[in-house]
């Protein structure tokens, strides 16, 4: 079990639950596009919903075409990116067709997603109901 360090900028005394949360709304009153829902991204979302490469997202920040916050969770350290950021730097590289074209196609995944679920469950039904008109038969 890792020890919790005990010292810092916001006090030494607070619990550690009150000083997460005074930081985050520090985070949040200066930076409002930051604190919106759906407005971030991961690096690793970035990747895998637009195609980019890490390179090419470590060479957009370098360029300051990419503006990031570094995050980390468990310990494993990811940057948080601006979507409408990555999105133009997308646009950029491929046209406005591809980002338009990446979009209807993760929309396609979710929906075919969706139906799988779906049609699992409709089928679990259909069994659990010929059972109870077995029984409800005989």
């Amino acid at each position: 079990m890792a020890k919790r360090r005990s010292g810092s900028a916001l006090g030494a005394k607070e619990p550690v639950r009150r000083r997460a949360a005074v930081k985050a709304r520090f985070v949040d009153a200066d930076d409002s596009i930051w604190g919106q829902k759906g407005a971030t991204l991961s690096d690793k979302s970035a990747r895998q919903e637009f195609g980019l490469t890490q390179p090419e997202i470590i060479g957009a920040i370098r360029g300051g075409r990419l503006q990031f916050r570094v995050c980390s969770m468990h310990g494993n350290p990811w940057f948080r990116l601006l979507r409408q950021e990555v999105e133009s730097l997308v646009q950029a590289r491929s046209g406005p067709n591809h980002l338009h074209r990446k979009k209807l196609q993760k929309q396609l995944a979710d929906l075919n997603r969706e139906s799988r679920k779906i049609t699992t469950r409709l089928k679990a039904i259909e069994s659990q109901r010929a059972e109870l008109m077995k029984e409800l038969g005989e």
